[in-house]
């Protein structure tokens, strides 16, 4: 088996993209960020002291997407044309699960799938850092990618019961 990330000497490479065309690509991904009936209380009377968590996530978010390729050993730097977020509540039997949703767009010749993971997994944790002060037994779980456009591999969308609204 050939390894496209390894070179003729067996060492890590980042693969040539020059070759390929410029196309439209998107990216959708969620993380889902259990958490307490009490922290849920605590963010909806905005009590969290060190302000709105899901807009410093959001931020945050952002600065992930754009960070990817300092983060991800192989992935290209690509110049974003659009990041998004939708942030929902799920109530659910031990409290209620946050589903972060992160949309990413660009026209370039590689994928934008890690940018949307980088910037899903990045509000997530910012939203844990944010809340934190209230309840430490929150769960970041279930990062996924759910829908991308563009490339040679074509598109993908995964099944999911948390579809976003932001990512079609």
């Amino acid at each position: 088996m050939e390894f496209t990330h390894w070179n003729e000497s067996g060492r890590p490479r980042m693969v040539d993209i020059s070759d390929k065309a410029d196309s439209d690509r998107t990216a959708a991904a969620q993380s889902i960020v259990s958490i307490s009936n009490k922290l849920y209380a605590a963010i909806q009377e905005g009590v969290i002291k060190k302000g709105d968590p899901l807009q410093v996530a959001q931020i945050a978010g952002i600065m992930g997407a754009k960070k990817t390729a300092e983060l991800i050993p192989m992935c290209h730097p690509i110049q974003l044309q659009g990041t998004d977020f939708e942030f929902r509540y799920i109530q659910t039997v031990e409290g209620y699960d946050l589903v972060i949703t992160a949309a990413v767009k660009c026209d370039g010749k590689t994928g934008v799938e890690m940018e949307a993971l980088t910037a899903a997994s990045i509000a997530a944790l910012t939203f844990y850092d944010m809340c934190k002060a209230v309840d430490k037994s929150m769960v970041i779980k279930e990062t996924c990618l759910l829908k991308k456009t563009g490339g040679r591999s074509g598109d993908y969308k995964k099944n999911s019961n948390h579809e976003p609204k932001n990512a079609e």
